[in-house]
């Protein structure tokens, strides 16, 4: 399986689109085999979705996410986990462990005046 993490730096990102790129981890039985970061492409509606589902990710995780992007993961067969916050590898344990939980955190516009992904 591999898991898709939008970070800035060491930290989860506030929102996907706008990050600095993915670390993209791979796990097998609950393990971390490896990762690599995938710099982001840029920012294009519906891109990023194709993407990462080219690099045959199948779980995003980010701070937010706007509801169309969401969708189009849904399309693609990738789960979407948003409302994460704090380092990514922590992130990336407690998905494993079963406790990572979606909030639903949806931007409601790109113009988030800084409330995305609180």
């Amino acid at each position: 399986m591999k898991v898709a993490v939008a970070k800035d730096g060491t930290q989860v990102s506030g929102h996907f689109g706008h990050c600095e790129g993915f670390q993209v981890y791979n796990i097998n039985d609950k393990e971390v085999l490896g990762s690599a970061f995938v710099p982001n492409p840029g920012h294009r509606p519906g891109f990023l979705p194709v993407f990462l589902a080219d690099q045959n990710v199948n779980v995003i995780v980010s701070g937010g996410m706007g509801a169309t992007a969401q969708e189009l993961f849904n399309q693609n067969k990738i789960q979407v986990v948003v409302g994460a916050t704090g380092s990514i590898d922590e992130v990336v344990q407690r998905y494993i462990n079963g406790q990572l939980k979606s909030t639903g955190s949806v931007c409601e516009e790109h113009a988030h005046h800084d409330s995305c992904g609180e």
